[in-house]
């Protein structure tokens, strides 16, 4: 009986000591302020700062494409972010679910460092979340532009902001707010004006994509998980070079970037933009890059931007001719300059490695990387990326959701610009009757997705056919018109075919063929073959509209004779009933040109307010026409449009009960 009470009695006093050690640990456990998010801001980030070695501070310098980012490579270089070039995808027609895994696997090498730093992804999505199959692919930017309506931007914004959150991904590299001053330039269609007003008026996206700011103090904002980080780019300039050759040399005054380049990054900036990306151009000579009077001195100091800057994909290579030539001077140069997160996607051991020598032998101050790695904490803590590392499956019935391919429809409608309408004004073709025998719809823009939703559409150069899920502009034309009208689709129509057939009208739908950045670079602007062709022999026949499929304005006055109509619709994007809504009258025309259209090349570049200003067709121009069908019911009005059937029914109704409560008094 002795014994075995000794023996209890050790146990308990062994028990005790354990518990002893483990409470005595836990007291000793240090409290983390960086992972609480009752902190304040400035105190999370100090508090995170002092923890971090300078391995731990590069890493976060650091965007690697996703290619390269298994959970190995975030753990060991401890990542800061990851991208998804253009077109780089974990399959063509990933669901949401897989973007969601793959993404998450990354995150969880990133959480699995030392101090458990979350990684930010990154993707394009510059007109709706447009890597991604099924995805609404809003108008690029120049229809946009021509709408006028920055409160459908906004909600524009915030329809792609959910489609991007539905895989999982927390930042896009949008929008893009250049002033094209020249449509030579291969990126034209993803500036919503040649107007600094016009482009400051549309930085209302960045209220939709990351949520409506209230105390306007430049701060960094994302205010939910249905929000994304917003990137405005390409800074300062990228839209101006000489003869709208991308990447080039813009020559401004002092006064000139001010006023035409600048004003819709402090717009931006006030709206709380998280990131803004340097732009591959060079200024007066200098390359953006390498441009630490624009970056650190004005866009950081006199504007107080307060987010991360960020370069281009593979931008410090470029800072030398050839491009990589002296790889260790072009990591200077960029960091010097004020660039906090640098796209490696492919270099990044060589990119860490040189960085790192060249703050350990004093040539970059650590002033400067914690100036970098402060910014990039900022925008992380904003976000809520340590609160909410890992996505989930909250939103993956947003993509392509039928309410964002409404607002889609509605934002086609309002970007179409009508040129002309009838060879004499007391004729007008427009709208169109939809009760005709027979109708001509010929071009190839007009039954191929690829090619109405353009440039940067699930690849970087988009493509042609039915790329992704939507509406080409045949089909829209097939379901308004009457059941009792026969609708004859031919790609080229050759003479002999189109005499063959009473066509009671045609239309005719060409334009351009998908391009971006350099590749679109174009000294021509003719329409792309056989479209010229068609537009002759066509309209030389028969009366037609014809509706211009287009990056920018294009080579037209040799035909406007033989043309009855003639539509601007940009590139449109997958909704391409919202042209045939138009076309036929159930709404009405009341887009304005974003951009002046020439009669010549030869007068590039010519913006309005230049002094030799003669335009084909001047900026703001566009003519309207009235509703045909009065049941129809937009989008707009929904959000606040004419409600003066309502109003007086209301009215009504009071009075009524004012005059029964006058009866009961009395």
């Amino acid at each position: 009986m002795m014994k075995s009470f000794k023996h209890f009695k050790i146990h308990w006093l062994l028990i005790l000591f354990l518990l002893s050690l483990v409470f005595n640990g836990q007291a000793k456990t240090e409290y983390m302020k960086y992972k609480d998010p009752k902190q304040p801001l400035n105190t999370r980030i100090n508090d995170l700062m002092r923890r971090m070695t300078l391995a731990e501070k590069i890493g976060q310098m650091t965007q690697i494409e996703r290619l390269n980012a298994t959970a190995d490579v975030m753990h060991k270089y401890f990542i800061g972010s990851v991208l998804s070039g253009g077109g780089s995808v974990p399959s063509p027609t990933a669901s949401p679910e897989l973007w969601i895994n793959m993404i998450n696997e990354m995150q969880r090498g990133a959480l699995s460092t030392r101090l458990g730093i979350p990684m930010i992804y990154g993707i394009d999505a510059l007109h709706g979340h447009n890597n991604v199959y099924n995805a609404t692919i809003f108008p690029h930017n120049i229809g946009l532009g021509a709408t006028r309506d920055p409160e459908l931007v906004r909600q524009i914004g915030a329809a792609t902001a959910l489609e991007v959150r539905a895989t999982g991904i927390p930042y896009i590299f949008a929008p893009c707010i250049a002033v094209c001053r020249d449509p030579r330039w291969g990126r034209c269609y993803e500036s919503f004006s040649e107007d600094p007003e016009v482009v400051k008026s549309m930085t209302e996206i960045i209220s939709g994509l990351q949520g409506e700011l209230k105390n306007h103090n430049g701060v960094p904002f994302v205010s939910g998980k249905d929000k994304v980080a917003a990137c405005a780019k390409h800074y300062v300039g990228d839209g101006g070079t000489h003869e709208g050759i991308n990447e080039n040399n813009t020559i401004a005054n002092f006064h000139q970037i001010l006023s035409i380049h600048m004003p819709a990054y402090d717009v931006a900036i006030i709206k709380g933009v998280s990131t803004i990306m340097v732009s591959y151009s060079s200024l007066n000579g200098q390359k953006m890059h390498a441009n630490y009077y624009w970056i650190t001195n004005f866009l950081k100091g006199k504007l107080h931007f307060r987010g991360f800057v960020i370069s281009d994909f593979q931008g410090i290579d470029k800072i030398t001719t050839p491009v990589g030539a002296n790889y260790t001077y072009s990591v200077q140069a960029g960091i010097s300059a004020g660039i906090d997160m640098v796209m490696v996607p492919y270099d990044y051991p060589d990119f860490i490695k040189i960085l790192t020598s060249l703050v350990e032998n004093k040539v970059i101050p650590m002033s400067r990387i914690n100036d970098a790695v402060e910014r990039i904490l900022r925008v992380k803590f904003v976000m809520g990326l340590f609160e909410n590392p890992i996505a989930d499956t909250s939103f993956v019935d947003q993509l392509g959701k039928k309410e964002h391919r409404e607002l889609a429809r509605e934002a086609v409608r309002k970007s179409l610009v009508l040129l002309k309408n009838g060879k004499t004004n007391s004729k007008p073709m427009l709208p169109l009757p939809k009760n005709m025998s027979t109708i001509l719809v010929a071009g190839a823009q007009a039954n191929n997705l690829g090619y109405q939703c353009g440039g940067w559409t699930m690849t970087w150069q988009g493509g042609s056919g039915n790329t992704t899920v939507g509406t080409t502009i045949l089909e829209g034309i097939k379901a308004t018109v009457d059941p009792t009208s026969e609708v004859i689709y031919m790609e080229n129509p050759n003479a002999t075919a189109i005499k063959s057939n009473n066509f009671s009208y045609a239309i005719v739908v060409v334009g351009e063929t998908p391009y971006a950045e350099t590749m679109g670079d174009n000294h021509n602007l003719t329409i792309t073959d056989p479209g010229p062709k068609i537009i002759e022999e066509v309209c030389g026949a028969i009366k037609c509209v014809v509706v211009l499929v287009s990056g920018r304005p294009l080579v037209i006055e040799p035909y406007i004779n033989s043309i009855d109509a003639l539509v601007a619709a940009w590139l449109p994007g997958t909704e391409g009933q919202g042209i045939a809504d138009v076309l036929f009258g159930d709404y009405g025309f009341t887009g304005k040109l974003s951009r002046t259209w020439f009669k010549s090349v030869d007068q590039l570049p010519m913006n309005v307010g230049d002094k030799h200003y003669d335009p084909l067709f001047p900026f703001g121009f566009g003519l309207t026409t009235e509703t045909t069908n009065s049941t129809s019911t937009s989008a707009a009005g929904v959000r606040g449009g004419n409600y003066n059937f309502v109003t007086m029914f209301i009215s009504l109704l009071v009075a009524f009960l004012l005059c029964k409560a006058n009866d009961l008094l009395h």
